[in-house]
C-alpha cells in the first residue's frame, strides 16, 4: 500500500477509495474453521477480511477492533511494530469500512483475531451508528435509515436473513411438489382478485389508466386455464389502505393454484408448508410468538366461522338470517353497521369484531358467506356459503384459500353484484372482468387456490410484532409530520 493511499498520510490528504479489493475470507468462515484453536495460538495462515469497524480500543502500542461483515464479526489486533499505518488505524471512526490482511490467531483472552500487517480504508462513515452497546433504539430512525439499523442492530439482520431463507425454502417446497413459478402483471387494466382499494397510475403512451395489482389471482387462474396445472407466484402486491402493525400498503403474497384440488387440499398444503418452514428456520414446529407458544404441527384445527362465533360470542348467526336481526346482533357487539351491508357482510363483521383476535390457533376458519367471497365456489352443502377458509395463527390472518369458482355464468353474476356495490359507494368492491370471464369460458377445471401473507409469516417465525420490522423499507409518513 503506497503512502498516498493511507488514511493517515496527511490531514489534508486527497484520499480516494480503491475501485476493488481482494477479500479472501469471511468472518463466520474463519470462526468456524478455527473454532478449536487454543488461546494464544497461531495458525500460520494469512487472511484478508473486509467490513465495518464497530468497536475500537486503543491501548497505546496495541489496539483491538471488532470488524463486522455480512456473515459475522472477528477481532482485528494491531501493534505498533507490525501494523502498517498503525496511527491511522487507531484514528478510525466507528463504522468506517476497511480491508485488513494478517495472520489468523487467537488472542490470550480467547478472541479469534487477524493480527493486522496491512490495512486500507475503503469508505468513511460520516454518521454514527448509535450507542455501541444498544445500537439504534429510535424506532422511527430504524425504519427510515434501515441501512444504519442493519449494522447497529444484530436482531434486525437476523430477521431479514431469516426472511430470505423463508422465501427460498418456500420456492423449494413448492417446486418439489410440481409447482411452476411464474410472473404476472403488476400493472393491470382492471383491479381484481381481492376486495381492496387499488393504487392508480397512468400510461402516457397508451393514454391508459392502470392499477397496481391488489392480487395476482385472476392472472394465475388464467394460466391454469392455459394448462399450468400447478402454478405459484411470490408477488409484490399493493393496496391503498391504512398503516398498522399488520398492514403495509406494499407487501408480499404467495399465491398458488392447483388443478383438480379443493379447499381441503389447500388446508393440507398450508399446514405442511408452514410447519416445514418453522422447522427449517427455528428448529421446531413449535414456535414462540409474543411470549406464548404456538404448535404448528399438522393437522391444524378446522372449525366453521359461525361455530367459532357461537363459541366465543355466545350467539348463533347465519347468512340466511333476516338482515335486521343480524344488524341488531352486530350493533350489540360493537359493530358500526353500514346500511349497504347485506347479511353475509354482517356475519363477517360480527366474526371479526368478536372472534378472530381471540383465536390463538393455528385454526382453519371455514365456510364464509358468499356475499364476501365473490371468487369462491358455492359450498356443496351449506346455502349462501362458499368453500373458503382463512388460517388464523396468534390472532392474525395468515392465509386465505378457496375452492375456486369455475362457472363463468355464476362468476358473471357475482361480478355484477360487486359492480352494483361499487356503484353504491363501496371502494373495495370488484368490477366485471370480461377477459377473465372469457378465460373461464374456455374451461377451468376444479381448482384449489391459496394466498399466504409472507410478511406475516416472517413475523410469526421470527417472533416479530410489527410488519415494519420484517419489511426492509416500510411505507412511512413524511419525515417531520
Amino acid at each position: 500500500m503506497s503512502d498516498d493511499s493511507s488514511p493517515d498520510a496527511s490531514p489534508d490528504r486527497d484520499w480516494r477509495p480503491p475501485y476493488r479489493v481482494d477479500v479472501t475470507d469471511r468472518a463466520a468462515d474463519l470462526q468456524q474453521a478455527y473454532a478449536d484453536l487454543e488461546d494464544g495460538g497461531s495458525t500460520g495462515v494469512t487472511a484478508t477480511v473486509a467490513g465495518r469497524i464497530m468497536l475500537l480500543r486503543d491501548m497505546g502500542r496495541l489496539a483491538f477492533a471488532t470488524l463486522r461483515d455480512s456473515s459475522g464479526a472477528i477481532q482485528l489486533m494491531a501493534t505498533v511494530k507490525v501494523t502498517e499505518h498503525y496511527k491511522g488505524l487507531t484514528g478510525l471512526n466507528l463504522g468506517d469500512w476497511v480491508v485488513a490482511t494478517g495472520e489468523v490467531i487467537r488472542s490470550n483472552t480467547g478472541e479469534l483475531s487477524v493480527r493486522v500487517a496491512s490495512w486500507q480504508l475503503l469508505a468513511e462513515a460520516r454518521r454514527g451508528f448509535g450507542d455501541k452497546w444498544h445500537g439504534i433504539t429510535d424506532t422511527d430512525m430504524r425504519y427510515r435509515q434501515r441501512y444504519a439499523d442493519l449494522w447497529a442492530n444484530e436482531a434486525s439482520r437476523h430477521v431479514f436473513q431469516a426472511r430470505s431463507r423463508i422465501m427460498s425454502l418456500t420456492r423449494r417446497f413448492l417446486e418439489d411438489r410440481g409447482f411452476v413459478e411464474v410472473e404476472t402483471p403488476v400493472f393491470q387494466p382492471i383491479p381484481g382478485g381481492a376486495l381492496a382499494r387499488p393504487f392508480t397510475t397512468h400510461h402516457n403512451a397508451l393514454d391508459l389508466e392502470l392499477y397496481l395489482r391488489i392480487a395476482p389471482e385472476l392472472y394465475l387462474k388464467r394460466l391454469v386455464v392455459g394448462g399450468f396445472e400447478r402454478v405459484f407466484e411470490l408477488a409484490r402486491v399493493f393496496r391503498n389502505e391504512g398503516l398498522s402493525t399488520r398492514h403495509n400498503p406494499e407487501f408480499t403474497m404467495l399465491e398458488l393454484y392447483q388443478a383438480y384440488a379443493d379447499y381441503g387440499d389447500m388446508m393440507e398444503l398450508t399446514e405442511h408448508l408452514v410447519a416445514h418452514l418453522a422447522t427449517q428456520v427455528t428448529g421446531s414446529p413449535v414456535v414462540t410468538y409474543g411470549g406464548r407458544e404456538v404448535d404448528l404441527t399438522p393437522p391444524w384445527t378446522r372449525a366453521s366461522l359461525t361455530d367459532l362465533v357461537e363459541r366465543h360470542a355466545g350467539v348463533r348467526i347465519d347468512p340466511r338470517m333476516p338482515r335486521d336481526e343480524l344488524a341488531r346482533v352486530a350493533t350489540e357487539h360493537g359493530v358500526e353497521v353500514d346500511g349497504a351491508w347485506g347479511p353475509g357482510k354482517l356475519v363477517l363483521e360480527i366474526y371479526e369484531k368478536t372472534t378472530e383476535a381471540e383465536l390463538w390457533g393455528p385454526v382453519f376458519v371455514t365456510d364464509y358467506p358468499m356475499e364476501v367471497s365473490p371468487l369462491a365456489r358455492d359450498h356443496r352443502e351449506l346455502p349462501e356459503t362458499v368453500e373458503r377458509f382463512e388460517a388464523i395463527v396468534a390472532g392474525n390472518e395468515l392465509a386465505n384459500a378457496f375452492s375456486e369458482l369455475v362457472d363463468p355464468d355464476e362468476q358473471r353474476r357475482r361480478f355484477e353484484d360487486q359492480a352494483r356495490a361499487k356503484a353504491a359507494g363501496d371502494d373495495e368492491a370488484m368490477v366485471v372482468d370480461d377477459d377473465y370471464l372469457r378465460a373461464l369460458e374456455y374451461g377451468l377445471p376444479p381448482t384449489g387456490g391459496l394466498g399466504i401473507g409472507m410478511d406475516r409469516l416472517v413475523m410469526l417465525l421470527t417472533d416479530t410484532q410489527s410488519i415494519r420490522d420484517v419489511v426492509l423499507f416500510p411505507t412511512l409518513r413524511p419525515e417531520g409530520d
